[in-house]
């Protein structure tokens, strides 16, 4: 058990130290799957609303780093980016439906082109 945590510690601080975009990416996927299951599990619209903002915060990270830097595994992490973006904009435009946003941003657009 030692091993294993002394191993998971060293690989987390190696992570940190040569790559932080990428571990702040990590972190913000684990806390977007985190929150998701809360939110399952609770039905809360506020863990929704984190769990999508951490995956588009995370998918956007993701696709400019990856036009910054490329590795190898650019397709992995565009597709990734991608799974992100369409969970986090449909999460949104759940919380958008289930709080009767969309009519209301409807007249709003509405009143903009015709008033």
């Amino acid at each position: 058990m030692v091993r294993f945590c002394v191993f998971w510690w060293r690989s987390l601080v190696f992570t940190l130290q040569y790559n932080p975009p990428e571990f702040l990416e990590q972190i913000m996927v684990l806390l977007a799957i985190a929150l998701a299951i809360i939110w399952g599990i609770t039905n809360s619209w506020q863990y929704l609303i984190l769990s999508s903002s951490y995956a588009i915060g995370a998918s956007i990270s993701i696709w400019v780093r990856e036009a910054i830097a490329p590795t190898p595994q650019t397709r992995i992490a565009q597709f990734l980016g991608v799974i992100l973006l369409i969970y986090g904009l449909y999460g949104l435009m759940d919380i958008a439906q289930a709080q009767g946003l969309t009519t209301l941003a409807k007249r709003f657009f509405l009143s903009l082109k015709f008033g």
